[in-house]
C-alpha cells in the first residue's frame, strides 16, 4: 500500500495535476485488501531488497497488467522492467496471446519501451485519464 501511493503520488506529480493526482494516490482509501497477494484469480508479485521496492499484479482471467508500481526511492534500477517481464513471462506460460493494461500518463514511455502499443485513452475506476495499451505476446 506505502508502494502504490508513493508512486502515485510522485509520478502524479510528473503528470496531473494536484488534485488528479491526489486521486490515483486515494492515500487513506487505501487498505491491505487492495492487494490480493493470496487471491488465486490474480498472479500478484514483489521486489524486495529488504523493503517493498515495488510490486505487479496480473489477472490471468482478463488478460490484464493491473499493477506495475515502484518505489520512488527505487525507480530507474530496472525493478519495473523485472516485475513485467514476470509478469509477462507467467502470462506466457498461460499460453495468453496478449495482455492489456490502463497506463497513467507519467509510465506511456515505460510500457512503448517495453512493446506496448497505444489502443486509446480511458479513465481509471476512479476517473483519473490513463492511456488504454496492449501487447500481443
Amino acid at each position: 500500500m506505502e508502494v502504490h501511493v508513493a508512486a502515485a503520488e510522485a509520478g502524479g506529480a510528473r503528470a496531473y495535476d494536484e488534485a488528479t493526482a491526489g486521486e490515483w494516490a486515494a492515500r487513506g482509501e487505501r487498505s491491505a485488501d487492495d492487494y490480493p497477494l493470496e487471491d488465486p484469480a490474480s498472479h500478484f508479485v514483489v521486489a524486495s531488497d529488504g523493503d517493498v521496492a515495488g510490486f505487479g499484479e496480473l489477472v490471468p482471467d482478463e488478460r490484464a497488467v493491473r499493477a506495475v508500481y515502484v518505489h520512488p526511492d527505487h525507480e530507474r534500477r530496472g525493478i519495473g522492467t523485472a516485475l513485467l517481464a514476470h509478469l509477462e513471462g507467467y502470462a506466457r506460460a498461460l499460453k495468453l496471446p496478449k495482455l492489456h493494461l490502463q497506463a497513467w500518463m507519467n509510465a506511456v514511455g515505460f510500457y512503448k519501451q517495453a512493446g506496448y502499443e497505444q489502443v486509446g485513452q480511458g479513465e481509471s475506476p476512479g476517473g483519473v485519464p490513463v492511456t488504454e495499451m496492449r501487447k500481443q505476446l
